[in-house]
């Protein structure tokens, strides 16, 4: 029985990588056992463990020494600490103002760039409110992008739940508000499009109750500010919510200290090499500083506001652009400021040493792992190239597309990357028989060349349910098709005529329906199969036939793989069969 090493936690979707199954298969066992758990949500150690067993996995899970965290840990507030400002989450339904709200908070128009109107990656930025700094993540609001609302969840303060007034609570609605509350930050509630004549605030007052959110108006303690983008009705009451909410909590970090903080985006840009869009948590964050995420690291040549202005320093709560990474930094990762390059250096090789440490101590005979779980299923593999223009959209997007497998088809993302696609991408997809996939990202003219030479699909989308709609359809051409049998009509043997090893002649009266060639003879004998056969002739009389209706007695040639003997009352099934196209 082989044996494979986990974490204490660990999110389902690793958990399906590892055991080498669709995710969706291990989410449908969670759900039996009464475990409601999407792709990026964590399960404990034990979870995990029955899961397995109620799998009938022939392994055993054992956690994972625990190694040290060479992770900054974010340090508590000393005496000495400064007040900051507040970190507001924008989270809701997709197509439910989140943007429009933010652009009429910083008079931008960036809902009208975004495609399909979605946002597709995380904005953050300040803003002044009363002479006072409120900083704001737009998280984006289509179901694919769970990895990243939940990530936004757990940056903030304060969560703006934002709900149409004419559509209420939706299913991303309820996930927003399952992030805000497990992240423990103060749930604001902003109710859009009240200018609409459908809208209905009272409802939505409702749904938040079955929520477990409860209005002030009810007796409760959920904040909820009506506001119109068209009209900036209601927005500045609810800044001052926010600024009231921070004076409340009483939010304060250190600022004479390294700073830490945690990288909310990254991407590749032309002429300036890898680029992270982080927000400062604990400390002052300086140009010229040796920064460490995740395994790669930077000496702060440029540090930037999310508007392009240059900072002379950036404290808590601050939302900075980071160039002069070496290698691009993960999305999600922590990063901290360290003393020097060498002391940079070697935080990255113990990174990658225990990285790698962790890789071998849960690895174990890809082949056997494979002739255990699929002792019993052929599984057929679409075999995607992903490259996206951010760090943060490939992770929603790989993690959207590891959850459309089922037990017979799967998606095997080859490699996956940020940025322009490559000759180098085209040739692994080429070698690998993969199809590339670009969401936000370019491809000139002599990549396409190249591509078109050596017959590579590539598909460019700028909207992220169409990539995954696509990847969809490619995965459903992979199923075997449904085989359906439509019965025609039934007929009584009155008489054989007959019988050789391969044919038999006989006739009878058709009782139901009609009989029609072509067409598939189920021969029954005492409410038992006897044997199946093909129409090969009928005779109304004398005269061939088409076809005969119920009551009508004919004559019949069937071709049998085996002799048969029929007898008078035997019956026979008449049928066609027809494929049909399968869906996920």
């Amino acid at each position: 029985m082989a044996t494979v090493q986990i974490d204490d936690m660990i999110t389902v979707g690793s958990l399906a990588e590892t055991l080498m199954i669709p995710v969706t298969k291990l989410i449908t066992e969670l759900m039996k056992n009464g475990v409601m758990a999407t792709v990026n949500e964590r399960i404990d150690f034990e979870t995990a463990q029955i899961i397995v067993q109620e799998l009938g996995l022939d392994m055993v899970l054992e956690r994972k020494a625990e190694t040290e965290d060479i992770v900054r840990k974010k340090p508590k507030a000393s005496d000495k600490a400064e007040s900051r400002a507040p970190v507001v989450a924008v989270m809701g339904h997709v197509d439910h103002g989140k943007t429009s709200l933010l652009d009429a908070i910083r008079n931008a128009e960036v809902a009208k760039k975004e495609a399909g109107g979605i946002t597709q990656h995380i904005s953050a930025y300040q803003i002044l409110h009363n002479k006072r700094k409120i900083t704001f993540l737009d998280t984006p609001g289509h179901e694919a992008f769970a990895a990243l609302r939940e990530h936004g969840a757990q940056l903030t303060d304060v969560a703006i739940i934002v709900i149409a007034a004419d559509d209420g609570i939706k299913p991303q609605t309820v996930e927003a508000i399952r992030f805000a509350k497990k992240a423990g930050v103060k749930i604001l509630v902003a109710i859009t499009k009240i200018d609409k004549e459908s809208a209905n605030v009272e409802k939505i007052k409702q749904q938040l109750s079955e929520q477990d959110l409860l209005v002030e108006d009810w007796g409760g303690d959920t904040i909820v500010q009506t506001v119109s983008s068209k009209t900036a009705q209601g927005i500045p009451e609810l800044l001052d919510m926010v600024l009231l909410i921070a004076d409340v909590e009483e939010l304060k970090a250190d600022t004479d200290t390294e700073a830490h903080g945690l990288v909310i985006e990254s991407h590749m840009e032309k002429g300036r090499g890898s680029v992270a869009v982080a927000l400062v948590e604990v400390g002052t964050l300086l140009p010229g500083d040796f920064v460490v995420a995740g395994t790669s690291y930077a000496k702060v040549r440029n540090l930037e506001s999310t508007t392009g202005q240059a900072l002379k320093k950036a404290g808590p709560s601050t939302p900075v652009i980071i160039t002069g990474f070496k290698e691009l930094p993960e999305f999600g990762d922590s990063f901290f400021v360290v003393k020097n390059e060498k002391e940079a250096r070697k935080q990255i090789q113990a990174a990658i040493s225990n990285a790698d440490s962790s890789r071998r101590s849960g690895k174990m005979n890809s082949s056997e792992l494979l002739r255990i779980i699929n002792r019993s299923n052929e599984l057929s593999e679409l075999l995607i190239l992903i490259k996206a223009d951010v760090q943060g959209s490939l992770t929603s997007v790989t993690d959207s597309l590891q959850t459309l497998g089922t037990d017979e088809v799967a998606v095997r993302i080859i490699s996956s990357g940020v940025g322009a696609i490559s000759e180098n991408d085209v040739h692994v997809a080429h070698t690998a028989g993969a199809i590339i996939y670009g969401f936000n990202t370019e491809l000139n003219s002599s990549i396409k060349h190249i591509a078109s030479r050596d017959k590579v699909s590539v598909r460019l989308f700028r909207v992220i349910y169409e990539l995954i709609d696509d990847v969809k359809k490619e995965l459903e051409a992979l199923l075997q098709p449904k085989i359906v049998e439509n019965e025609t009509g039934q007929l009584d043997v009155k008489g054989v005529f007959k019988t050789t090893k391969s044919e038999v002649i006989c006739g009878g009266q058709v009782t139901s329906g009609k009989i029609i060639m072509p067409a598939q003879v189920r021969i029954i004998r005492s409410g038992e199969v006897l044997a199946t056969a093909e129409l090969s002739g009928i005779k109304r009389g004398p005269q061939e036939a088409k076809e005969v209706f119920e009551g009508d007695m004919c004559g019949l040639s069937l071709k049998t793989e085996n002799k048969v003997q029929l007898f008078e009352n035997d019956k026979l099934i008449f049928f066609t069969t027809e494929t049909v196209s399968r869906t996920l």
